[in-house]
């Protein structure tokens, strides 16, 4: 069974940074891709950042430039580091492994921009 933990979340002003962080527990980490989605109040859920067991990444076209995916497989671990956060970026954020056909999520972290 994998449980996956994200923490680093909270309130930042526009313009400010975060750091995201999902830990991994199990052997599967470094042979899955990770992802960091987000679902903000009344919307659903959607793509931030992807990054494949082979550290291949995509991005969701309103974070390109902003955010940058990251893993370390020794540590199993995957970061979400974003900056120039908006207002729009408000959400909670929810870390995703898939391996083969299987997916976890977590349980997500609250990130709010707002002065």
């Amino acid at each position: 069974q994998v449980q996956l933990v994200e923490s680093g979340g909270g309130l930042v002003q526009p313009g400010g940074s975060l750091r995201l962080s999902c830990a991994a527990s199990g052997s599967i980490f470094r042979l899955s891709g990770m992802g960091w989605y987000r679902q903000a109040p009344g919307k659903e859920r959607e793509l931030v950042a992807a990054v494949t067991n082979g550290g291949n990444t995509n991005y969701a076209d309103s974070v390109k430039g902003r955010f940058t995916i990251s893993r370390d497989n020794a540590k199993n671990t995957v970061a979400l580091q974003m900056n120039s956060l908006k207002p729009e970026d408000t959400a909670v954020y929810y870390c995703k492994l898939q391996y083969m056909t299987s997916i976890y999520w977590g349980r997500g972290t609250q990130v709010t921009v707002s002065s």
